[in-house]
């Protein structure tokens, strides 16, 4: 029985004295990589504060693919001083990583999407934009998807990788917006005499800008009548309110002035055959 624990004893004498430094080495490193990677998740979240185009969600993101990559190296280093063979590990490291990277590929584009998405920032949470295909208000923008809003409340969610390059429509981008509006008039009335009173209607309401300058113009000859094309501009936000109440306006006008607004219409003459 004393034989044995005195074997027992010599091993672990000898594995502390073969290995011992090599622990205390490997708990040192561990202690001063969680430091650093500590230490460089927060000077790179500082660093990019100082960069308006970084989003926070962009900011957090980075910061922790700094920590993660401080962790790997630190681990690496861990392994070394035991002896482990590091370059044939991140060889396998790298095989994993390019596997998981082709099962994920769907994702990884759509995280790459939104980083793009994020820096770039072609819309912002709270514009109303066409994109993919769908329309509505954004209602958040993240690393793998985009929230949407449409005007009948239903929420949509889109693949940020079905996004990045395609067409972006962002109505709210630019602070005005035009609005058209086309009036048909029968091809009998006064054309000059709508024309006046329209301009009466767009004087009247102080949403539309006078700069730039409103617009007035015979568009075309349909087929039941006499098209005039009304473009005028407004603050985005009135760009709804101002076409129904201006639609709304000429529609009353015109009744008044007894200015006929002719439905679609088709004249057929009837031959009658000799009998």
């Amino acid at each position: 029985m004393e034989t044995d624990v005195a074997k027992i004893t010599d091993t672990l004498v000898e594995v502390l004295v073969t290995y011992g430094l090599d622990v205390v080495g490997a708990i040192a490193i561990l202690i001063i990589g969680f430091f650093l990677a500590g230490r460089a998740r927060n000077a790179t979240y500082k660093a990019l504060t100082r960069v308006e185009q970084f989003d926070e969600t962009l900011r957090k993101f980075f910061a922790s693919i700094a920590r993660y990559l401080v962790i790997i190296v630190t681990v690496l280093a861990v392994l070394s001083q035991f002896g482990i063979e590091t370059t044939s590990l991140v060889a396998v490291l790298g095989a994993a990583g390019l596997a998981i990277g082709l099962a994920m590929q769907g994702t990884l584009s759509s995280v790459a999407a939104g980083v793009l998405l994020l820096i770039f920032r072609p819309y912002r949470v709270g514009d109303y934009v066409e994109i993919a295909g769908e329309a509505g208000t954004v209602e958040a923008l993240a690393l793998f998807v985009t929230e949407l809003n449409t005007p009948d409340n239903i929420h949509i969610i889109i693949p940020n990788a079905e996004i990045w390059g395609g067409i972006v429509k962002n109505y709210s981008h630019n602070s005005t917006r035009r609005v058209d509006v086309v009036l048909g008039i029968d091809y009998g009335d006064d054309i000059d005499k709508a024309m006046a009173a329209t301009r009466d209607i767009i004087a009247s309401d102080s949403r539309i800008q006078s700069d730039p300058e409103p617009f007035m113009a015979v568009s075309e000859l349909a087929d039941s009548s006499v098209n005039i094309v009304i473009r005028v501009w407004c603050a985005t936000s009135d760009y709804w309110p101002v076409k129904f109440d201006l639609t709304k306006a000429l529609k009353e006008r015109m009744d008044k002035e007894n200015i006929s607004i002719p439905f679609p219409q088709r004249v057929v003459h009837m031959q009658s055959q000799a009998g």
